[in-house]
């Protein structure tokens, strides 16, 4: 009955969403006859729209866009590369660039989905961030799905149990760091207890 009245939410992010979701795909197709170089290109492009006033949001089909063609560019390529974001993954990628919950069903490429909003939000030069389960999902995800953010000419690093300060610091440093719960927070505890600057290795927080 609450239905008939108010209708179901899903299917109303759906309808929001779906417009979004096919500009992307135009402009995937747009890249097409490119070459590579100019793809790789793009990333330096949105980092300056964003330094002229733009904000992410404003780019955010651009960008989108940019990795869904990239990832088909890199099949079979000198990795084991073989996915290529479908709708529900750019849909879903949306709802994590929104600050919502994407819950997806096992298959569904919750892996994939974290590189389009990763790439989007590192854009901004202040640092993205990965949060999993364990150092070896954190591992694999960076050595594995993140060649396609180094493609597209972005920094990615990795946080594991055991490292010393200075690798911590420059994994920070980079556009994109995967790591765990664990990690981050016991990070951030020890940065706080810090009794210099320099004894600190995360960067300053921005929140979404």
């Amino acid at each position: 009955m609450l239905k008939m009245f108010v209708g179901d939410k899903h299917a109303r992010e759906r309808k929001r969403l779906w417009p979004i979701i096919e500009e992307i795909n135009e402009l995937a197709e747009s890249l097409e006859s490119v070459s590579d170089e100019q793809v790789q290109a793009k990333t330096e492009e949105f980092r300056r729209r964003l330094d002229e006033g733009e904000e992410v949001d404003d780019i955010l089909t651009d960008a989108f866009a940019v990795v869904k063609e990239a990832c088909r560019r890199n099949l079979g390529r000198t990795w084991e590369w073989d996915m290529v974001p479908y709708d529900v993954q750019l849909f879903g990628g949306i709802v994590l660039h929104e600050g919502k919950i994407a819950e997806m069903a096992t298959g569904e490429g919750k892996t994939l989905v974290a590189v389009l909003p990763l790439y989007l939000n590192a854009l901004e030069g202040k640092g993205a961030h990965l949060v999993t389960v364990n150092d070896y999902l954190a591992r694999r995800d960076s050595d594995w799905v993140a060649e396609i953010l180094r493609w597209l000419g972005l920094t990615v690093g990795v946080i594991q149990d055991g490292m010393d300060q200075e690798d911590r610091r420059a994994a920070y440093q980079c556009d994109v760091t995967y790591g765990t719960n664990n990690q981050f927070g016991f990070d951030y505890l020890r940065d706080n207890m810090a009794v210099t600057p320099e004894g600190r290795v995360q960067r300053g927080h921005h929140f979404a």
